[in-house]
């Protein structure tokens, strides 16, 4: 029958117990009669209806509903099984008696307890009934009793055996309960209704221990397993509950409770001894031993684990055949003010304790030993004859001096009263060990603070014997422990002074050198010498195009003058370049210190002697040749070995980063605009070279920097490399030193030409020579201008590419190999390109290796119809950099103010046209310097031109605009030149 909701009505609980289950509740609504008596209507209320009935519900009875559903049988079906049946089914084949799942049996009861201990407390003041064999909710009422039933329970130990038995009160009156109708509704904590009374108990028990006395009268404990029953059973009892006990004593003792902490072993450190050598890698990566801290409270004689935390803790004592029940009344104030005083020192335990390495573990002993003391703790070992611990204090006190070409490191390391020589501890901290035997046989252990604190020291630091010495490029290391009171540091202000460029004393310019250095140029210098001056070597990391040469030309000037004055034998240096590089350098040495002695050793007939090399002030060689000549240049002694573009040794493992390693030298300097191009190992490659062990072995790198940096992004481990790395390294950006700079910087990029393009080359200038030579000869000067103007058209194009001139050339190109390398070079600086060249073949040669390695560009000849689409293109694409432009078809009318770099592939005849070409980067509206590059191929008419150019400037300056006005102008004498 359906309630009508509309009419008086009352909610009420049905208690009933399931065959399988247990006692279960149901919710039900009841229509009430002009009485206000419940009438035989009524209808069962779940959590999808009860909204038709929430005039009459609280926030307690829907949660008494919705866990009461939770509890019904198909719930129960749906949640346990996984197969579709019928309930009685499923409860028929779980609960068999001999073949049924006890284990999901347990599960099913701990989930319905679950949910019983919900719904009892709030069955207060609520209508409660137990419901009829005929389904019938409202059977019998029942109270649920807002009073607490108390339980005693009685021992009685006879010379045979023990029994016992509970006796239960409620309203201060003994309640009978055996054999009545009284039954265990919900086991923890217990719930007993007796004669239709619900009620729960003042001490919280589970009710398993009183269900067994509803049907018997007293329980008998054989005297054969009392004393086991005793500890496991009857101790928490009489803990708990109020005994009463006769045959055996029970005792209330009160102490103050003594908070002990104890420590063991838990882990054995490894026998297996490390190399020293090998130990530098090992640091920190060794197994650490653990040691367990756990903390108990002394009662008496009697200890307890801190993580019982029960008001009554009871021990039994057997003497002869009789037993003694201690009941020990802790303060469980006392207990956790030690845990939160632990927890406050960074001693986190759990479960009563702890596993620490042991670095750790007695690092906060030595720390917090005095707090410890104060507060009553007492710190024991076991005294099994193991290890003994020292758990005092430790203390390391570290002492750095500046010497000529070191730091001398002197540490007192002490444990309690014993002091430890530093030469010992560093040994133990390097092969990854923290334990030190002390005199007294005692075992102190190394505090992880140390290791943390002074790891590179230790790792980079020399031994001999008891003596430690750290090179004096350790300088930024030296000076952070300094800034973090981790070492008393001795250091002269010139050292400080290394740390911070712009306090570096200033040099003049040796008397030598030709030429002036712009301001950042000059600090560069200053910077090289200061270097000079302690015997490191450095890394100029200067931007493409501010002068690297320069500065070190200056630098090796001044070593030359400086050998001279002080009566020294010659200052003879070894410079190692790419091959392309080597003729500029030569040029360059001859404009900016024409007074050094340069020897170009390169080539199949350079003389392989190096008794030759004391001569000369500079020998110029490339990495080829140094990977050849290897074991001849290892026999001298150099002033410096300079590297430029020195990320050719960024692998550490190629043979010739192996072979520039073994030559020798007073210092080391090197030159590269990309210091770092793949991975921070292409830096700890370079610096290795210059300053052997600054940055530690390369496995040591790896691990402690190159993993930390670039797979877990960490900025504290790069925050420190960058200050180790500082002082080494002076890299200046254009943006940094725009007010240094000059609106315009033209450089010449001086090419070789490879040996199928300059034997190509060679063949066709004998060919041109020849017939122009004739042609003057039988017709004039004047009739050759134009077999004159093709023929040199055409070595141009040869010295760019022969197969420009040529389809069916198969070689390769010493120019293009060098513009490729430059392009690459610069969009790896975010630079952005114009590239002319008055040839179109020679941009699509370009233009082709761009799209082949697909690189976006912007394109412009006299074919191109939309030039401004080009344009913009270019200018307001992110994604392009590089435009490339014919003379012809871009020499004027463009405004690129996005360009910061130009490339001119070839040379023109007429300065003023190159002019043009670079001024379209170079306009109003642009806001970044404009840096130039001339490509050249040596020994070739290119290399002529330049030289024509300077000598025909003021024909330029007069508006030479044209090929043909620049061929005229030349005499008979300037085209033997050019074919010379």
């Amino acid at each position: 029958m359906t309630v009508n909701p509309g009419q008086p009505f009352r909610l009420i609980y049905s208690l009933y117990q399931h065959e399988y289950l247990g006692f279960l509740f149901e919710s039900y609504v009841v229509q009430l009669n002009e009485l206000n008596k419940l009438t035989f209507t009524h209808q069962n209320i779940s959590a999808k209806n009860a909204v038709e009935f929430a005039t009459q519900l609280t926030e307690d009875d829907y949660t008494l509903i919705k866990t009461m559903d939770s509890m019904q049988q198909e719930v129960i079906l749906n949640h346990f099984s996984k197969k579709r049946m019928k309930p009685h089914e499923f409860f028929l084949k779980v609960y068999h008696k001999t073949d049924g799942d006890k284990d999901l049996q347990r599960e099913i009861n701990a989930y319905l307890e679950k949910r019983r201990t919900v719904i009892m407390p709030l069955l207060q003041n609520r209508h409660v009934f137990e419901m009829g064999s005929d389904g019938e909710p409202a059977w019998k009422s029942i109270e649920v009793l807002p009073e607490k039933a108390t339980i005693l329970f009685h021992f009685r130990k006879n010379v045979d055996n023990t029994h016992y038995f509970p006796t239960l009160k409620l309203h201060d009156e003994k309640l009978e309960f055996r054999d009545k109708e009284s039954y265990i509704i919900s086991e923890d904590p217990g719930w007993m209704m007796v004669d239709r009374r619900l009620f729960t108990f003042e001490k919280p028990i589970n009710g398993s221990k009183i269900k067994p006395f509803l049907k018997k009268k007293f329980i008998l404990i054989p005297q054969n397993v009392e004393e086991t029953y005793y500890k496991k059973f009857v101790a928490p009892l009489v803990a708990q509950f109020d005994v009463y006990a006769k045959g055996f004593d029970i005792r209330t003792v009160r102490y103050d409770p003594v908070a002990v902490l104890s420590l063991s072993e838990i882990q054995q450190d490894s026998d297996t001894p490390l190399d020293l050598f090998d130990a530098k890698n090992a640091i920190t990566s060794a197994s650490s031993p653990k040691v367990l801290l756990e903390l108990c409270y002394q009662y008496g004689d009697h200890k307890f684990k801190a993580d019982h935390l029960q008001e009554v803790s009871v021990t039994v004592e057997k003497e002869e055949d009789s037993y003694v029940f201690n009941r020990i009344v802790r303060k469980l104030d006392s207990e956790r003010n030690v845990i939160d005083f632990l927890t406050d020192t960074g001693l986190n335990l759990r479960n009563s304790r702890v596993t620490l390495p042991e670095s750790e573990a007695f690092e906060w002993l030595s720390k917090n030993q005095r707090p410890l003391l104060e507060k009553g703790i007492q710190i024991r070992q076991p005294q099994n004859g193991g290890k003994r611990y020292f758990i005092g204090e430790s203390n390391i006190s570290i002492q750095i001096e500046e010497k000529i070409d070191w730091f001398d490191i002197k540490a007192i390391v002490t444990f309690g009263e014993y002091e430890i020589p530093f030469a010992r501890i560093r040994k133990l901290i390097l092969q990854g060990k923290s334990e030190v035997t002390l005199p007294n046989g005692e075992i102190g252990i190394i505090p992880a603070s140390w290791t943390e604190a002074y790891k590179d020291l230790l790792v980079f630091a020399d031994q001999e014997g008891e003596e430690t010495q750290l090179k004096k490029h350790h300088v930024a290391l030296v000076q952070s422990l300094k800034e973090k009171d981790a070492a008393n540091v001795s250091m002269s202000k010139k050292l400080e002074r290394l740390l911070d460029y712009t306090n570096i004393e200033e040099h003049p310019l040796p008397s030598g050198f030709k030429g002036t250095l712009r301001p950042y140029q000059q600090a560069g210098y200053n910077w090289m010498l200061f270097l000079n001056d302690f015997a490191f070597g450095g890394c100029l990391a200067d931007d493409m195009g501010l002068g690297k040469t320069v500065q070190t030309l200056a630098m090796l000037q001044h070593e030359s003058e400086k050998h001279t004055t002080e009566g020294m034998d010659r200052a003879t240096s070894l410079l190692v370049m790419p091959t392309s590089l080597i003729y500029n350098w030569i040029k360059e040495a001859q404009r900016f210190t024409p007074k050094l002695r340069v020897l170009n050793y390169t080539g199949s007939n350079r003389v392989k002697k190096p008794s030759q090399f004391a001569k000369y002030d500079l020998i110029i060689t490339s990495y080829g040749v140094t990977r050849v000549d290897t074991e001849l240049l290892q026999t001298y002694f150099f002033n410096y070995i300079i590297l430029d573009e020195s990320q050719v040794i960024k692998n550490p493992d190629s043979i010739i980063s192996k072979c520039v390693r073994t030559l020798r030298s007073r210092r080391k300097l090197i030159l590269t605009g990309t210091p770092i191009e793949n991975s921070t190992l292409d830096l700890w490659s370079q610096l290795s070279f210059v300053n052997p062990g600054l940055l530690g072995n390369k496995a040591y790198f790896q691990k402690h920097y190159l993993i930390p940096i670039e797979k877990k992004q960490d900025h504290d481990k790069t925050r420190k490399l960058n200050q180790m790395i500082k002082p080494f390294i002076l890299r200046r950006d254009k943006t940094q030193v725009a007010k240094d700079l000059p609106e315009k910087t033209i450089s010449v990029k001086y090419c070789d030409l490879s040996p199928s393009q300059k034997e190509y080359y060679e063949a066709e200038k004998n060919k041109y020579r020849n017939e122009i030579m004739n042609v003057i000869e039988r017709d004039g000067l004047n009739k050759s201008h134009i077999v004159l103007l093709q023929g040199l058209t055409k070595l141009r194009q040869i010295a760019n590419h022969p197969i420009m001139v040529d389809p069916d050339y198969t070689g390769d190109s010493g120019k293009l190999e060098d513009i490729i390398y430059m392009i690459h070079n610069a969009l790896g600086k975010d630079h952005n390109i114009l590239i002319f060249s008055q040839f179109v073949k020679h941009l699509k040669l370009v233009s082709d290796h761009l799209k082949k390695s697909e690189i976006p560009f912007a394109y412009l000849d006299g074919s191109v119809r939309d030039r401004q689409a080009e344009i913009e293109k270019f200018q307001n694409d992110k994604n392009i950099s590089i435009f490339l432009i014919s003379l012809k078809a871009g020499g004027l009318g463009l405004n690129l103010t996005k360009a910061d770099y130009v490339f001119l592939l070839d040379p023109w005849w007429n300065p003023a046209a190159e002019a043009q070409a670079i001024d379209r980067a170079h306009r109003i509206g642009q806001k970044n310097k404009v840096f130039t590059y001339k490509f050249i191929a040596r020994d070739t008419l290119e290399e002529k031109i330049l030289s024509l150019q300077e000598s025909k400037m003021k024909l330029a300056q007069d508006l030479i605009t044209i090929e043909e006005s620049f061929v005229k102008s030349l005499s008979k004498n300037d085209i033997k030149n050019l074919f010379a």
